[in-house]
């Protein structure tokens, strides 16, 4: 029977999620995970089986700690009229935010959708199901901004509003003005 592990696995995972985050799942080393870890190599692959296991565990802890905090005000029951708005202008104040992580390095998961780990049929499921998840809650946000339009013009203005949002999460570490306009464009089209 092998040891417990004297480390905190959610500390573990987070330090490694700033690793994929900011340089991709193909960039981000052994030795530079190791670093930011503090786990030797070999304390990586017992605890998480390899680094593609440590990423799955990342890109988790991503979803739970970034992504789905910043959906709530779009997955609340009810949703407010403004919800929409309000996402839309939270998330644009995260990526002008001089120093923030998501200004820095747009999505963790949107960037791997440009990579070769992208190629990997669970990598592809889990982006597509992020997408899933961000077009259902913007689509949350549209149903209760605009309840009189008929339910094809909702769903139109659902997908614009996410395509943007999409847009603006991958554009913002080459162009973050280019990001701000992507975002300022789903807030008129919401409005």
């Amino acid at each position: 029977m092998g040891r417990a592990p004297t480390f905190d696995a959610d500390a573990v995972v987070r330090a490694a999620r700033d690793v994929f985050w900011s340089h991709g799942y193909e960039d981000a080393s052994l030795p530079a995970l190791e670093a930011a870890t503090g786990l030797s190599r070999s304390s990586i692959y017992h605890a998480f089986g390899s680094k593609r296991g440590l990423f799955d565990a990342a890109v988790a802890s991503y979803l739970a700690d970034v992504v789905r905090p910043r959906l709530r005000v779009l997955t609340a029951d009810p949703v407010a009229p403004d919800a929409l708005a309000r996402y839309l202008r939270g998330l644009r104040d995260a990526l002008t935010a001089t120093g923030s992580a998501a200004a820095a390095h747009g999505c963790l998961l949107l960037n791997a959708s440009g990579a070769p780990v992208a190629h990997d049929a669970d990598v592809r499921a889990t982006i597509a199901a992020y997408r899933d998840e961000l077009r259902a809650g913007i689509g949350r946000g549209v149903d209760a901004a605009h309840p009189a339009l008929p339910d094809d013009e909702r769903a139109r203005l659902a997908e614009a509003c996410t395509a943007l949002v999409v847009a603006a999460l991958l554009v913002v570490r080459v162009d973050p003005d280019a990001a701000a306009r992507s975002l300022d464009a789903a807030l008129g089209l919401a409005a």
